[in-house]
């Protein structure tokens, strides 16, 4: 029998004895906790306003790219926007009363932010699951890929290895636009420093397998939302919303949505090559498994993000080039939403320009207004890498490094995409060496794993998930 609520209270308060009085002591100690709380909540403030990223040293203005998106989404954003230099002057001089307040004026604006009806967002539906995107796309038939074979394994293994080089190669760089990167490093065609593992890149993937390997093809956003909570410990703009609402009962698809500014942005395309590795061959099922898993964060564009990288690696392990692959999955996006808008544009683009170089001008241009984040700029950089790297390795490396932006969310699964294709035996060792055998993560659990685990894992949970 489950002991009630009332019970353990009463037990609790009926156990509770109170300590004698000792007039040494300093009971102001036992107050400071509340200081403490304070402080770190200011601090927290205070990284959301303006911090760097890890590796690359880039600068994030969390609280204004939130405005930034709000207005993307098709909304009227002035009223938060008369906030930003406040906040920006109270984030100078470290004020951390004036912070919580202007931050909390900025989220209160946002919250009662009233519809642009001019805006073009309003012009595309809106996809919030893959019973909305079934409804819109013929998917291509699935080509039967023996997932018991050798060749699989070596599949496996070559995208791991292209998205762990992928990540290695742009941490560095990530957010820096092209003119910038050149003037630093000029043209980069290779590690910029000692490769590592650290990262957010992989972890999500890491925990979306351990479900996987449990629940197999059966997995449910919910599952992935425990997992989440059982290895993730922190998250960054919606990863981390996405983690304090479920902390707080919220489950997807909705943990993707109450409060999260960032749900367009690139974090479900970050982290959904591997459902390709899950469904080799079979782009409707990835796209599913890839959807299921983006709506814990994510929502709409973010969403369909995921279904086009994860359908970018199924078919790379069928298909015999990268340009066909490419038009399979520009394909299989939703026509009606926006995110198909540019796919199609940046596709067709590819067509026309000589240059990787003069197409790319042409996308920093029209998609200036987006945040370095956001999906649109960083799936228009991959298409633009796979299109004129002409299924070569080196080349479709210098351009993803070159082209800036999320480097290292947009070269893992491009990587990832090539190397399920061409193979590992076509990559230099001066690109596999350095990374070594082992995978450091920041999670709670899984700290250290290698790169054979890793694949053996993936390997495994699909032969079983198809037993």
């Amino acid at each position: 029998m489950v002991k009630k609520a009332w019970e353990y209270e009463r037990t609790w308060i009926l156990e509770a004895i109170p300590p004698e009085v000792d007039e040494s002591s300093d009971n102001e100690k036992d107050w400071m906790v509340y200081l403490d709380n304070a402080n770190a909540s200011d601090c927290q403030l205070f990284t959301d306003w303006y911090s760097e990223v890890p590796g690359s040293k880039a600068p994030c203005h969390l609280i204004v790219a939130a405005i930034e998106c709000m207005r993307e989404k098709g909304y009227l954003v002035a009223e938060a926007e008369k906030w930003i230099e406040p906040g920006l002057k109270a984030l100078q001089e470290k004020n951390g009363s004036d912070i919580q307040v202007i931050t909390a004026k900025i989220y209160r604006a946002l919250q009662e932010a009233e519809k642009n009806e001019k805006s073009a967002y309003w012009n595309y539906r809106i996809y919030r699951s893959f019973l909305d995107v079934k409804k819109d796309v013929s998917f291509v038939e699935p080509i039967y890929f023996d997932v018991h074979s050798k060749q699989f394994q070596e599949k496996v293994y070559a995208g791991w290895m292209g998205q762990l080089i992928g990540g290695c190669l742009g941490t560095q760089i990530e957010g820096y636009t092209t003119d910038n990167i050149r003037k630093r490093f000029g043209e980069v065609r290779g590690y910029l420093r000692k490769p590592e593992t650290y990262n957010d890149d992989i972890t999500y993937e890491l925990a979306y397998l351990d479900g996987f390997s449990e629940k197999g093809y059966n997995i449910t956003s919910l599952d992935v939302a425990d997992k989440w909570l059982e290895f993730i410990a922190d998250g960054y703009s919606a990863e981390k919303v996405a983690l304090e609402n479920l902390r707080h009962g919220l489950v997807p698809p909705m943990s993707g949505q109450i409060n999260n500014y960032f749900s367009d942005w690139i974090g479900a395309q970050m982290r959904t090559p591997m459902h390709g590795m899950l469904a080799p061959g079979n782009p409707e099922l990835a796209a599913r498994l890839a959807v299921d898993d983006s709506v814990v964060s994510h929502s709409n564009s973010g969403m369909l993000g995921g279904m086009f990288n994860a359908m970018l690696v199924s078919l790379s392990f069928v298909e015999k080039s990268m340009k066909s692959v490419l038009q399979k999955t520009v394909d299989m996006i939703p026509h009606e939403s926006e995110y198909y808008t540019v796919v199609k544009y940046v596709f067709e683009l590819c067509k026309t320009e000589k240059e990787w170089e003069e197409a790319w001008k042409k996308v920093e241009e029209k998609y200036k207004e987006y945040n370095w984040i956001h999906a649109y700029p960083n799936v228009a950089a991959e298409i633009i890498a796979l299109w004129y790297g002409n299924d070569e390795f080196e080349k479709t490396c210098h351009i993803i490094a070159m082209e800036g932006q999320d480097v290292d969310c947009t070269a893992a699964p491009v990587l990832n995409a090539l190397l399920c294709m061409i193979g590992l035996e076509t990559v230099g060792e001066h690109w596999i060496k350095p990374i070594g055998k082992n995978i450091a993560t920041l999670m709670r659990r899984m700290r250290n794993l290698t790169i054979d685990e890793l694949c053996e894992k993936t390997v495994n949970a699909v032969r079983k998930a198809t037993a």
